[in-house]
């Protein structure tokens, strides 16, 4: 990494298999309001979630490829899907500094939980993965956990079901979140980046007991604590442009990400072909 005292102004390389990572640069804006950020959303493939193991490794791979090569400083996999499957031996292939959701995520939870049950909602890939499991697991082990895949939540969001009466959304996650109540969990991993906007619906059917981690927020705390420490932060003033990139044309992207970001966006049509 070329990162030094006097910082370094490339940008922060974000990517998702959609627009769900954009919560994660929503977060950004606000912590780091100096530093220049290129998101790719691999909407042409969206979503990982329903997919093997193995494909989502070929694409996530892809996805990594295409941000090095725009020689960013910092690689975020802004998916809890990808993250659940990027490894070392993808992230040793890396010129840059990488991070992903689960571990910034498990950290803000386990150190939020007062009665050590933590719940987990994610896609079904994450689930599976048990990355959060492990994650917690190894900060500590007296953790205890219960997860539930919710593959309806992302199509949800995407197609706008966020209002807070909404009664789709409402029983969808009333029957999710059943485990979650049953378990006595006292915090609960929002293990999806579509979900923060699925957040005070989620706090409403959980009450007032349950602290909700946001993987966006924690995720992005984490990125800005590793350019800070490693002397990587932009120190110009002026900055916070982006370029949005997507791997098919899509009449929603536009009007979607305006949901997750508060502010219109123009993205540009590129494709991830080649892996890491």
């Amino acid at each position: 990494m070329s990162g030094n005292k006097t910082g370094d102004c490339r940008p922060i390389g974000v990517f998702d298999s959609g627009v769900g990572g954009l919560s994660v640069v929503r977060w950004l804006e606000q912590l780091l309001p100096g530093e220049d950020i290129v998101y790719f959303g691999d909407v042409g493939r969206v979503p990982y979630g329903t997919r093997s193991r193995e494909v989502i490794h070929r694409y996530a791979s892809e996805d990594l490829r295409f941000l090095a090569d725009r020689e960013v400083k910092l690689i975020v996999a802004a998916c809890g899907t990808a993250s659940s499957v990027i490894g070392p031996e993808l992230i040793k292939k890396l010129p840059v500094p990488y991070t992903g959701v689960i571990q910034p995520t498990a950290a803000a939870a386990a150190a939020a939980t007062q009665n050590g049950r933590v719940g987990i909602i994610g896609t079904a890939a994450t689930i599976a993965s048990g990355s959060f499991v492990r994650a917690l697991g190894q900060l500590s082990p007296a953790l205890q956990t219960v997860g539930r895949g919710c593959p309806l939540l992302v199509p949800l969001v995407e197609n706008g079901y966020i209002d807070f009466e909404n009664q789709v959304t409402r029983l969808v996650l009333q029957d999710y979140l059943r485990d979650i109540v049953d378990f006595g969990a006292d915090t609960l991993i929002l293990g999806c980046t579509h979900f923060p906007l699925l957040a005070p619906i989620i706090a409403d059917l959980l009450g007032p007991g349950v602290t909700l981690i946001d993987s966006g927020l924690a995720t992005a705390r984490y990125a800005a604590k590793l350019l800070q420490t490693s002397g990587s932060q932009n120190p110009a003033k002026t900055g916070g442009r982006q370029q949005y990139y997507i791997s098919e044309h899509t009449e929603t992207f536009a009007a979607t990400a305006r949901l997750f970001l508060g502010h219109d966006i123009q993205a540009e049509f590129a494709l991830a072909e080649t892996p890491l």
